[in-house]
């Protein structure tokens, strides 16, 4: 029996609905592993009956679903209904939301499934509800600790494609917080879980890691900022002396042509936007937002929930559909 993925409902309010039901219909051109989801079978079949996609469905325990997975979308029995309008979001869903994330980790933990994929989520709809986590990726810290134990792990936030994968060491704070936040000590840390997870889970016997500098020029011999050499440069150093391949600080406005990204594998950016406008320029669509550091294997689209197009019949399944397929691959890669 190989054990499925699963699919959290995600804000159903957003785009989330439609492109599980469009992921599935393309399941066979798309090389789809088999999933299920954890959702209520009506949600999502209103939203089919309203975009006019004919999804048959079936409630199934995880142990079922691979045999359901060819002939209807397998949805986990028990999962409680909702009922909500595309593009109309409700403090009300907030509880059924963290249900589905809770509970695909539950079964992973379990060994009833094998990674958890989210769709997209709607932090201020979660926040007006008394979420108290900054975003997914914490949340799913916490969730680690509380199914397998011990302390919350530090997670990384990884953008994945085949073009292109980055690791921004800060993440959603200002700009004119980096510098101040930015540590060699960070750096490493978030270079240390980058590189043991790009060996145990991407299959990678020695990943190469790019890691830029902060200021432009990385600084040009402190010209332009002496962070490049106190911080960043001194955590190139660490690395290499444990026997990790890591380069920098290199200069990020010449990293992400082709030539140079042919030299590494993952790039390590010193801020969000330096990290991600590169992948988003490359590879849109077929983005993909990989949590390393934890003890289970998380994907998720890259892009939020859209309540602008929801409903419509526009959203593109692209990035769920890059999601679900890397999960199914980095399962193989851990269990063989």
């Amino acid at each position: 029996m190989t054990r499925p993925l699963v699919l959290t409902l995600g804000e159903p309010a957003g785009i989330g609905p439609e492109l599980t039901l469009k992921a599935w219909l393309g399941r066979e051109a798309s090389g789809l592993p088999p999933f299920a989801v954890a959702a209520g079978r009506e949600q999502l079949e209103k939203v089919a009956r309203k975009l006019g996609l004919a999804v048959p469905f079936s409630k199934v325990e995880p142990e079922d679903a691979q045999a359901a997975f060819a002939t209807s979308l397998p949805v986990l029995a028990g999962s409680p209904e909702i009922d909500v309008e595309p593009g109309k979001p409700s403090p009300a869903t907030a509880s059924v939301t963290i249900g589905s994330i809770d509970r695909a980790v539950e079964l992973v933990r379990q060994g009833r499934a094998s990674a958890v994929v989210t769709n997209p989520i709607a932090k201020s709809v979660l926040y007006q509800a008394g979420f108290r986590h900054p975003g997914h990726t914490e949340y799913l810290a916490a969730l680690s600790a509380r199914f397998w134990g011990g302390a919350e792990p530090r997670a990384v936030m990884m953008l994945w494609s085949e073009t292109l994968a980055v690791v921004p060491v800060t993440i959603h704070v200002p700009l004119r917080s980096v510098p101040e936040l930015l540590t060699t000590e960070l750096i490493v840390d978030t270079a240390r879980i980058t590189d043991r997870d790009m060996r145990e889970r991407f299959g990678l016997a020695k990943p190469r890691l790019a890691l830029s500098g902060l200021n432009p020029h990385a600084g040009e011999g402190g010209a332009l900022g002496t962070e490049d050499d106190a911080v960043v440069r001194p955590a190139v150093e660490i690395l290499q002396a444990e026997g990790v391949d890591a380069v920098g600080p290199l200069p990020a406005d010449t990293m992400f042509h082709a030539r140079a990204r042919a030299n590494y594998d993952v790039a390590l950016c010193m801020y969000h936007d330096q990290a991600l406008i590169p992948i988003k320029a490359l590879a849109f669509d077929e983005g993909v937002n990989v949590t390393l550091g934890l003890p289970f294997i998380r994907t998720s689209p890259d892009h939020g929930t859209a309540f602008d197009i929801a409903g419509q019949g526009v959203a593109r399944p692209d990035s769920l559909i890059a999601a679900l397929k890397l999960a199914g691959r980095l399962t193989e890669t851990t269990e063989s």
